[in-house]
């Protein structure tokens, strides 16, 4: 199959030419990201290959049926970028990475953690600076805190267990769907709101849909326990920044760790160093010493950039092969998500 890549590094080149290694497709990388602007590029392809931060909305679909594009290969697990009501209704099937790293995520939101509470990115830049100074870098045992896990899919029950096993946290989780066995190893299973008032650290895992847009808010902030860390390495509209900045200034947060950022699109993946950041609000968390940001790289690791790849062409030589596979999205499909389990 003829396919269009788009919004690629030389990473995801590496890693897709091992993956298409002996089968007939031909791909064409573009740096740019999809979106209507960019959408032209498509013409002429039958599959386009996306990422996290392209743009598929309605106009964009329209307009890749209309140019002939009839599958949509995402190389990731989420898929809030892409208007499936809109895929469906030009016939454009849309297939999805259900799982690449949940490891390496979960891990990713326990480094955080530990940075945050230890203050490893501050005493990183004092030490290189030869102040060994101890004044302001004060942490705290994570055993025998209350750790809260919002979403308890592949993710989410990783973090949950090495909060528990590895840490010796209580762990108070939330999901409309509780998971009996990790509910026998120990986790305890809450209500949303019992779970922001109990918890010293809560870790978000679960979607993004509407559901769960703005799951923490100006309300639930205020629920929280004073000084609780809030760790996010899922969506970034999970959260509303303002309001965790206001969260932040009163001391109701006490510390922020954020992979993922609710306007990321223009940030993230990108080399801004010699540029001046236009976001006012995204430059005001930088300024804050309790905030730590990565750019969307828990999920960058050896083993997630292989099994995306080989996922991404499996899907695509099912499709080719059926017209569909087994990693397809549908509307009634997301439907049915957005109103059952808070899981990623």
């Amino acid at each position: 199959m003829k396919m269009i890549m788009f919004n690629t590094k030389k990473y995801d080149q590496q890693s897709f030419a091992q993956a298409l290694e002996g089968s007939k497709h031909t791909i064409r990388y573009v740096e740019a990201k999809l979106s209507i602007e960019t959408v032209k590029l498509a013409a002429g392809y039958e599959c386009i290959c996306i990422f996290v931060n392209d743009i598929a909305d309605a106009e964009v679909i329209r307009e890749l049926a209309e140019n002939g594009t009839k599958f949509i290969a995402l190389r990731c697990a989420g898929f809030n970028n892409v208007d499936l009501h809109a895929a469906r209704k030009h016939g454009v099937c849309v297939a999805r990475v259900p799982e690449y790293s949940p490891f390496g995520v979960a891990e990713h939101a326990l480094a955080l953690m530990m940075s945050l509470n230890r203050k490893i990115h501050r005493a990183y830049n004092r030490v290189r600076e030869a102040n060994f100074a101890l004044s302001g870098l004060l942490g705290f045992d994570l055993h025998g805190k209350v750790a809260g896990v919002v979403g308890t899919g592949k993710i989410g029950r990783i973090a949950a267990t090495i909060l528990n096993k590895g840490f010796g946290c209580k762990v108070l989780a939330y999901d409309k769907y509780p998971d009996a066995a990790l509910a026998e190893d120990g986790v305890e299973y809450v209500e949303l709101e019992k779970l922001l008032e109990s918890c010293d650290i809560i870790t978000l895992h679960c979607p993004l849909n509407p559901e769960t847009h703005y799951l923490i808010n100006a309300s639930s902030i205020r629920l929280m326990k004073p000084g609780v860390m809030l760790i996010n390495t899922s969506r970034g509209a999970l959260i509303d920044t303002l309001a965790v900045i206001e969260g932040l200034k009163s001391g109701r947060i006490g510390s922020l760790g954020i992979d993922v950022y609710e306007e990321e699109g223009d940030l993230f993946f990108e080399d801004l160093s010699g540029e001046v950041i236009q976001d006012d609000v995204f430059a005001r968390l930088l300024t804050l010493p309790n905030v730590l940001v990565t750019g969307h790289q828990a999920y960058f690791t050896l083993e997630a950039l292989h099994n995306i790849a080989q996922t991404t062409v499996q899907n695509i030589t099912e499709y080719e092969d059926n017209h569909t596979c087994a990693n397809a999205v549908f509307c009634d499909r997301i439907r049915a998500s957005n109103s059952s389990r808070l899981t990623q």
